[in-house]
């Protein structure tokens, strides 16, 4: 019996998920337990941190903002300490992406949570939205519009069942807007009209795609329109759904009651009430832009749907692995030379990660990754294409992939051939440039290695290392039957000493 198989194990015993989501307006962790496939939710926890709101003139985070977060933090890492650190992810969204600083707060919550912080792009963070509403909607027939309106970023995604078809992240927020329009907690016509407008401004860049694909429903998540929602039933407004006609009224009402302070709505949280007028007119010029009737609310959003994509990584249903495979395809990778490179470089992998301490999962998934896609720049350009190839990667949307991840994967690439990729290599975080070094160099032999394109197997080879010294062996008499071979790894040695690496070869 596997004991990480949910599907055998007893209920009490399967694994504890969590997923931490580091959000402009507010940090949310929830817990659940995996069980024969399903999430049965242990615990939530909130916090308005409202990160968005402590990013200064030139887009640093002040510290009052980075200790309110770091605080929270300490809260949720008391709840999480005795998960294993796989079992976390925690996911920063736009106002980390907007943070010129961000390193310096993703430092210290590293360290208090014992696991990596990852930075997701706008429209992955809108797959993993969609992917949290739909395995929480009852209804997953027809084409739906799911809306996700953040502190500071709204994100838009049309997708049937479980499989998002288009995915866009808008620069609106709750928070940003509140900051912009609604400062001083006044409520007028004017501010109101004037929030409504850069909305409307910001939403022209999909609404023809969006509208001319069109949807069957349309669901909002997240903190934003469940408030909105509950003031239109609080208010009378509606009975179920947030309907056109209903926000109009909210919209009126607010503009009625003059100040954020007045707003004393059933249902609605305190410190919801400053950025509620600021949300409200973004969903007006939502509804108004894409011609939206009626929306329901849903329960799920982002952190599930990380809860969910960690779920589905367990049962290698990896959607990066879906990611790297289309993008082969779409840049007409050969494949089979590809994944010869890919056999050799984790057969080489195998051998050293016991002495260069590369023993995690996540170092062999990124290794075979890059050798999958490290050929992807030869439809831009033969010359320089691991450049090529580089920029691609670190500048596509990958589904799937963290901006890290997308860093880490063009890092390799970019240095699997020529000159080691010094600037490139500067740019990692501290604490992935030695893994990743090694993880460089165990790609370049591979290819260096495969660079005739034969499909004859290569022999066993024994790679050794120590340190920065590497031995690699072949069977007598192969490098002499094999020039080229020879010539290209003897370029390599002096390429790697330019590193302070040592290659023999025997």
């Amino acid at each position: 019996m596997h004991a990480q198989d949910p599907s055998v194990v007893p209920a009490a015993e399967a694994p504890l998920l969590a997923a931490i989501d580091l959000g402009s307006n507010s940090f949310h962790i929830i817990v659940s337990r995996l069980f024969a496939g399903e999430l049965t939710t242990l615990d939530v926890l909130s916090d308005k941190v409202q990160l968005a709101a402590g990013l200064d003139e030139e887009d640093n985070l002040t510290e009052a903002a980075i200790e309110r977060g770091i605080d929270c933090l300490s809260r949720f890492a008391q709840r999480v300490q005795a998960l294993p650190r796989q079992s976390i992810r925690v996911v920063g969204t736009n106002a980390l992406r907007q943070a010129q600083n961000r390193d310096q707060f993703i430092e210290r919550a590293e360290a208090l949570l014992g696991t990596r912080v990852e930075v997701i792009a706008g429209r992955e963070e809108a797959r993993l939205i969609y992917l949290g509403v739909a395995h929480t909607q009852a209804d997953d027939t027809g084409r739906r519009l799911v809306i996700d309106i953040g502190g500071g970023s709204t994100e838009f995604i049309i997708g049937e069942r479980f499989e998002p078809r288009v995915c866009e992240s808008l620069h609106m927020g709750c928070v940003s807007y509140t900051d912009q329009f609604f400062a001083d907690g006044q409520i007028t016509a004017s501010a109101m009209h004037k929030a409504r407008t850069a909305a409307m401004q910001e939403l022209l860049s999909i609404r023809r795609d969006y509208r001319r694909l069109g949807w069957n429903s349309s669901v909002g998540a997240s903190g934003t329109v469940k408030a909105a929602r509950q003031a239109c039933l609080s208010l009378g407004f509606s009975t179920e759904f947030i309907t056109r006609d209903a926000l109009k009224k909210l919209c009126d009402y607010l503009i009625q009651q003059g100040h954020s302070d007045k707003l004393d709505i059933e249902g609605i949280k305190p410190e919801r009430r400053a950025v509620l007028p600021a949300g409200v007119a973004i969903l007006s010029a939502i509804f108004e832009s894409l011609d939206v009737e009626a929306m329901s609310f849903s329960d799920g959003a982002l952190r599930e749907g990380v809860l969910y994509d960690m779920a589905g990584r367990l049962r290698h249903e990896d959607v990066r692995e879906r990611t790297i495979n289309a993008l082969a395809k779409r840049y007409h990778v050969d494949r089979k030379q590809a994944s010869r490179v890919e056999a050799t470089a984790l057969i080489a992998l195998a051998q050293v990660k016991d002495a260069w301490q590369l023993k995690s999962s996540d170092y062999q998934e990124m290794l075979s990754w890059a050798a999958r896609s490290h050929e992807i720049g030869l439809a831009v350009a033969h010359s320089q294409f691991h450049k090529h190839s580089a920029y691609l990667l670190q500048h596509s949307d990958l589904p799937g992939f963290t901006q890290q991840e997308q860093q880490l994967l063009a890092f390799l690439v970019r240095g699997h051939r020529r000159k080691f990729a010094k600037e490139e290599y500067r740019q990692l975080a501290a604490g992935l440039r030695e893994p990743y070094r090694y993880l460089c160099l165990l790609l370049r032999l591979s290819v260096i290695m495969h660079r005739s394109r034969s499909t004859a197997r290569l022999p066993a080879f024994e790679l050794n290392v120590d340190g920065s010294k590497i031995e690699l062996s072949f069977p007598d008499g192969w490098l002499d039957h094999h020039p080229l071979t020879r010539a290209d790894l003897e370029q390599e040695a002096t390429y790697l000493r330019n590193i302070d690496f040592k290659l023999k070869l025997s």
